[in-house]
C-alpha cells in the first residue's frame, strides 16, 4: 500500500536510495516495538481511530557497504546515542542531503556536516505529504484513500483506508548499517538465552539509527542505537506463554504508567528479555506459566521502578530509566502496586477494553459495508474503491510469520514483482 508512494518520495529529489530495504513490524510505535520517545505522539484508539497498526523503517541512509568509512561521533551523546558525521561521505552525498545537516565549522578550515534527525523528519514529512496530496488528486484503482497525515516529533503516521479496514502506519527514518557496533561488542561475549537456538550472525546482521534523543541531548543532531532487527530474531526464541504474558503486561501498563512518562512498552520488553537471560530454560518453556510470567513482569518492573534501574538489553551499561524524579518514581510505584494486589481484575478491564474496541471496529466496517462499498458482484460504486483483500493479506503476511524479519524491498523503477522478504525467502 506505501508502495507505490515511497518509489514516487524517491524520484521526487533521489534522496533516498534507488533500491531500498524497509522493516515492516507488526504493530506501531506507541506499542514498544523500537525504542522510541512517546512523548510528542497524538493518542490514536484502536477502533475508535484505526483497525491494524504497523511500523515501518524507512532508511534515508542505507550504510551496507564495507568499504564505505563511517564516523559515529559518540563524544557529546549519552550511552546508546550518537551523532552521524558526513564528512567522510563523497561530495555527491554531501551535496544531495546537506539541507538535512547541521553544519559545524572547525578552527582549522574544515567543514564537519552531522546529519540530523529532525531535518531529516522534517523532509520526508514534506515529501509524503507532496506525494500523498498528488496521489488524493489523482485515485488509480487499488489505492487506498488517505484518511490521515500526522507528523509526531520525527514520527510520521499515516492511516490508510483499505475496503472496510483503516491502517496506522508509523513511518520512521532511520539509518540501516550492516554488522554490528563496537558499543555493543561485550553483549556478545555474554551467555544468553538464545544461544544454540538461532545462529550469531542472524542477531548481528544489522543495526538502526532511529530519530530519538537522550533526555539531556540535543534534538537537531543525536540518533539513537536500535537493534528492532535483532529483537525480531530474539522472539523467535521466546516461549508463546511468556509472550502471552507480555502482551497481558502490557495491556495493563501501557495506560496506567504513560501520565507523567515513566515507563513505556519497550522497557517491558527489555526486562522480558533480561528475564529470558536470567530463568532456567526449562522454566521458561512451561506451557501453563502465563500467569506465573505475568506476575514476574510485574514484579521486576516494580523492582526496577524503584531502583531506577533498567539496563538495555544490547547495551547493559546505558540505563534506561536513571533521569526519572523520586516523585515520578513513586507515584508509578503506587499504581504497580495497587496492580499487584489484584493483577485479574486489571487484566479483565483490559480486556474488556481490547473487546469494545474490536466491537466498535466491526460496527463501522458493518456501517461502511452497507453504505460505501459495493459488494465484488455489484456493477456500481466507486471504480477506484480500494479493495479489503490487500488489508487482510498484510494482516495475514505478519500474523502468519510470528518472530519472523519480514522485511520490503523496494525498486523505484519496478514496483510490479513482489518484494517481501520473510527470513530468507522472497514472496
Amino acid at each position: 500500500m506505501l508502495m507505490n508512494p515511497l518509489r514516487m518520495v524517491q524520484k521526487l529529489d533521489q534522496k533516498l536510495p534507488v533500491a531500498n530495504e524497509y522493516l515492516l513490524l507488526s504493530g506501531g510505535v506507541r506499542e514498544g516495538v523500537v525504542d522510541l520517545d512517546l512523548d510528542e505522539l497524538n493518542v490514536y484508539a484502536r477502533g475508535t481511530d484505526y483497525d491494524m497498526d504497523f511500523t515501518l523503517l524507512v532508511p534515508a541512509l542505507k550504510l551496507h557497504d564495507r568499504n564505505q568509512p563511517v564516523t559515529l561521533d559518540m563524544r557529546h551523546s549519552a550511552l546508546c546515542h550518537s551523532w552521524l558525521s558526513l564528512r567522510l561521505f563523497d561530495e555527491g552525498t554531501i551535496s544531495k542531503w546537506k539541507d538535512c545537516c547541521t553544519i559545524v565549522d572547525h578552527i582549522n578550515g574544515a567543514t564537519n556536516y552531522f546529519f540530523s534527525p529532525t531535518k531529516v523528519a522534517d523532509w520526508f514529512y514534506d515529501s509524503i505529504s507532496i506525494v500523498l496530496s498528488e496521489i488524493q488528486k489523482k485515485p488509480q484503482r487499488g489505492m487506498p484513500k488517505v484518511e490521515k497525515v500526522e507528523k509526531n516529533g520525527t514520527i510520521i503516521s499515516i492511516i490508510l483506508g483499505v475496503g472496510s479496514s483503516r491502517m496506522l502506519y508509523d513511518i520512521v527514518p532511520v539509518v540501516s548499517f550492516k554488522g554490528w557496533p563496537a558499543v555493543a561488542q561485550s553483549w556478545l561475549m555474554e551467555n544468553h538465552f538464545w544461544d544454540g537456538k538461532i545462529t550469531e550472525e542472524e542477531v548481528i546482521s544489522g543495526f538502526y539509527l532511529v530519530p530519538a534523543c537522550s533526555y539531556k541531548g540535543k534534538k537537531d543532531n543525536e540518533w539513537r542505537l536500535s537493534f528492532a532487527r535483532s529483537e525480531v530474531q530474539l522472539k523467535k526464541c521466546i516461549s508463546s506463554s511468556l509472550m502471552q504474558a507480555y502482551q497481558a503486561c502490557k495491556a495493563i501498563i501501557i495506560k496506567l504508567l504513560s501520565r507523567p512518562k515513566a515507563i513505556s512498552p519497550y522497557h517491558l520488553r527489555s526486562m522480558m528479555l533480561w528475564a529470558c537471560d536470567r530463568l532456567p530454560a526449562n522454566y521458561l518453556a512451561q506451557e501453563d506459566y502465563a500467569a506465573h510470567f505475568l506476575l514476574g513482569l510485574i514484579d521486576d518492573l516494580q523492582h526496577c521502578l524503584v531502583n531506577k534501574m533498567c539496563p538495555n538489553y544490547f547495551i547493559p551499561q546505558c540505563n534506561m530509566l536513571e533521569h526519572l524524579s523520586e516523585e515520578t518514581v513513586m507515584l508509578h510505584a503506587r499504581k504497580l502496586s495497587s496492580v499487584r494486589s489484584d493483577p485479574a481484575e486489571h487484566l479483565r478491564t483490559a480486556i474488556e477494553h481490547v473487546k469494545a474496541a474490536n466491537r466498535l471496529t466491526l460496527e463501522l466496517q458493518r456501517r461502511g459495508s452497507t453504505t460505501s462499498i459495493p459488494s465484488p458482484q455489484s456493477d456500481g460504486g466507486d471504480p477506484n474503491q480500494p479493495d479489503d483483500r490487500l488489508a487482510k493479506k498484510l494482516q495475514q503476511l505478519v500474523t502468519e510469520n510470528p518472530g519472523k524479519s519480514i522485511s520490503v524491498f523496494i525498486n523505484p523503477d519496478d514496483v510490479t514483482r513482489p518484494h517481501f522478504r520473510i527470513d530468507d525467502k522472497f514472496f
